[in-house]
């Protein structure tokens, strides 16, 4: 049986509602499948009116964030600061890439006839009938939280499934940061917009995911369908009842000095 049939059973097995609103989060090294086929086969999973949506973060896009700390790492300062003047270009939400975000999410954005949001680092992509009315709108000073398509995934009683890839990348639980009682903290992020050199400063919440995987496990095993494709696990859920647990576990268990 080849892996795009196993796939496709797995789809079915699992459960996904068609007809409904799925963001993925996905990891194809080791399938052996194009992104494309995985695109169609959830697509087809879905339904006619279904909607597919994933992260298309530009973290690059940002001098505050890891991923550009990371590139610049080995450039003396005066060649960083050549760099973020010159070379980081503006996001654009038609033609940015989103590298970070696998294969499939790159695949999505590409897709004739998809939506993106037009937050210049946390944007999200969708194909689909409600993909325009789920992603316009994206408050630049909001990355993931009431203002922002994730609250309109969570009122749209959206599922999540996690392909090959574990709680550690589920995006949704940003939302729950930003429900947490008392508030986050919140800090200060850069992006570059219009031109190159132009930056955008904005404050925000103080995103981290470095508890995700942590809270992932709490979550109450009646709350998740999972399975396994191409040698790892694939968990699918909905997104309220998980939001709202992670929400109440980061209010109790997440120190506010272990943010950075």
């Amino acid at each position: 049986m080849s892996e795009l049939t196993r796939l496709r059973l797995l789809l079915g097995e699992l459960g996904i509602r068609p007809g409904g609103v799925l963001m993925v989060h996905t990891s194809l090294s080791g399938t052996g499948l194009p992104p494309t086929l995985v695109r169609d086969a959830l697509l087809a999973a879905l339904g006619p009116d279904g909607t597919l949506v994933v992260p298309a973060f530009t973290p690059e896009n940002s001098d505050t964030s890891r991923a550009h700390r990371a590139r610049v790492a080995h450039l003396s300062a005066e060649e960083a600061d050549v760099y973020r003047a010159q070379k980081m270009l503006p996001f654009d939400p038609d033609t940015t890439p989103c590298p970070s975000m696998g294969a499939l999410a790159e695949c999505v954005r590409t897709t004739r006839g998809a939506v993106r949001s037009a937050h210049p680092q946390t944007s999200m992509a969708g194909i689909g009938a409600r993909a325009a009315e789920l992603l316009s709108g994206h408050d630049p000073h909001c990355h993931l939280g009431e203002r922002s398509p994730l609250a309109r995934l969570y009122a749209a009683d959206a599922e999540v499934l996690l392909l090959r890839v574990g709680f550690e990348v589920c995006s949704a639980f940003h939302l729950a940061e930003y429900r947490m009682t008392p508030a986050p903290p919140t800090r200060e992020y850069r992006c570059v917009v219009g031109a190159p050199g132009n930056w955008y400063p904005y404050e925000d919440v103080a995103l981290d995911d470095r508890d995700f995987a942590e809270m992932g496990a709490r979550l109450p095993g009646k709350l998740l369908t999972r399975g396994q494709w191409a040698g790892k696990t694939v968990t699918l859920f909905g997104m309220r009842a998980a939001v709202d647990d992670v929400s109440d576990q980061l209010s109790r268990y997440r120190l506010r000095n272990d943010l950075n």
